[in-house]
C-alpha cells in the first residue's frame, strides 16, 4: 500500500499538477496515519491560498422587484401584485456573484469535514477557521455527485481544479450513509483497486509529461491491422488505446501501467507473468505502423508490492519490460526510478 506521505505526490501528478513548495512543506511537516487528514490539509491549505488569492465568481441569477427593466421580466408576480402601476416589475437577472459553485463546494466540504472525528481536533478547529473567512454571499453545497457536476461545469483551472479534484476524491471515499450524529465517514481509498489503477495510470503519464523533455507523452487509439469483409465488421473490434506513448523521432514506447498486488500470479505452483497483460501490450506493438529509423519498445509497469521483478524480453523484433517500481521509498528515488525507466 502506498505510504500517506508519497499519496501528495501521486494525487498533484494524476491531476496533471506539479507539487508546490507551499503545499508540499505543509503535507510533509505532519505525520498522517490514514488518506483522510491528508485530504483535509491538502484541501485546507488549498482553500487558504484561494481565499488570500479571491474565490472564482460566475453569474448567478437573481430575481428582484426594480423600479426598471432588468433581464426577463417574470410576467405573473408583477401582474398579480400590480405593480406596473407602480412603475415596478419583478425581473430575473444573471449577476456576479461570489457563490460560485466551487466556493460553495469548498465551503460544503469544509463543513463536512469538520465534523468528522477521523481528523485530529486541531485539525477541525483550522477548518472551522477558515469557514469563517468565506464570504456570506457564498452558500454551502453538500458534497455529491450533482454539486461535483456543478462545478466541473465552469472547468476551473490551476488550485481551484486541483480542489476540485480532491473533493471528487473524498466524495468516492465518503460512506453511502452518515452516522447517527450527522458526521459523514470515509474510507481508506488505497483499498480501492479500480479507483487506484485509473489514478496509478494517469499519475505515471503526467509525471512523463512534466518531468522530462525527450519524448512528447500521450494515450493514443491504435488503428488494428485488420481487414474485413465489411466496415461494420471492422467496427465491431475492441478499441486499442495505449496508458501511456512516449514518442520521439528515434524511439517510440508503448507503456501500460498495472495496478496490482503482483507482477507474477502462481499457477500450479509455478510463477509466471499476467497473461492478458502481456497480451495486451503484444497486440499493442503489433498493430502500431512501422517508422523508420524509429525503434518500438513495450514496458509493463506495476508497483512493487509482493516482490520487485525487472525481466526484459524480445517479443515480435520488439524489446519488451516488465517491471515494478517501489512506491514506499522517499519521493525523491520514485522520480528517479521513473526517469531511468526511459532513459
Amino acid at each position: 500500500m502506498i505510504p500517506i506521505q508519497n499519496l501528495y505526490y501521486l494525487l498533484c501528478y494524476a491531476w496533471n499538477r506539479l507539487p508546490e513548495e507551499a503545499e508540499v512543506r505543509a503535507v510533509s511537516g505532519q505525520e498522517f496515519r490514514r488518506p483522510l487528514p491528508l485530504l483535509a490539509q491538502v484541501l485546507l491549505s488549498g482553500t487558504r491560498r484561494l481565499l488570500r488569492q479571491g474565490l472564482p465568481v460566475a453569474y448567478a441569477e437573481r430575481v428582484d422587484e426594480l423600479p426598471e427593466l432588468r433581464g426577463r421580466v417574470l410576467l405573473t408576480p408583477t401582474l398579480s401584485q400590480d405593480l406596473p402601476r407602480r412603475g415596478r416589475a419583478v425581473c430575473a437577472f444573471d449577476e456576479l456573484s461570489p457563490d460560485a459553485p466551487l466556493a460553495g463546494l469548498l465551503l460544503g466540504t469544509l463543513q463536512q469535514l469538520s465534523r468528522s472525528r477521523a481528523l485530529l481536533t486541531e485539525q477541525r478547529q483550522q477548518i472551522r477557521q477558515t469557514l469563517r473567512r468565506f464570504p456570506a454571499a457564498v452558500v454551502a453545497r453538500p458534497l455529491s455527485a450533482a454539486s461535483l457536476r456543478a462545478a466541473r461545469r465552469l472547468r476551473p483551472a490551476g488550485l481551484g481544479g486541483f480542489l476540485l479534484n480532491v473533493c471528487e476524491l473524498l466524495h468516492l471515499s465518503a460512506l453511502p450513509a452518515p452516522n447517527a450524529y450527522g458526521r459523514a465517514r470515509f474510507r481508506d481509498f488505497r483499498r480501492d483497486e479500480p479507483l487506484m489503477a485509473r489514478l496509478f495510470e494517469q499519475f505515471v503519464r503526467n509525471f512523463y509529461r512534466l518531468e522530462q523533455r525527450q519524448f512528447r507523452v500521450s494515450s493514443e487509439t491504435i488503428a488494428w491491422q485488420a481487414a474485413a469483409e465489411t466496415p461494420e465488421a471492422l467496427a465491431l473490434l475492441p478499441a486499442m488505446i495505449t496508458d501511456t506513448s512516449l514518442e520521439s523521432p528515434d524511439r517510440k514506447i508503448i507503456l501500460d501501467t498495472k495496478y496490482y498486488a503482483a507482477a507474477l500470479k502462481r499457477h500450479h505452483d509455478q510463477a509466471r507473468l499476467i497473461s492478458p497483460h502481456l497480451y495486451q501490450l503484444y497486440a499493442y506493438l503489433q498493430n502500431q505502423p512501422a517508422h523508420p529509423g524509429q525503434t518500438l519498445e513495450g514496458i509493463l509497469l506495476y508497483p512493487a508490492a509482493a516482490q520487485a521483478v525487472d525481466l526484459r524480453y524480445t517479443l515480435g523484433g520488439h524489446p519488451v519490460r516488465v517491471v515494478t517500481i517501489d512506491l514506499n521509498q522517499p519521493w525523491e528515488g520514485i522520480a528517479a526510478d521513473l526517469l531511468a525507466l526511459v532513459a
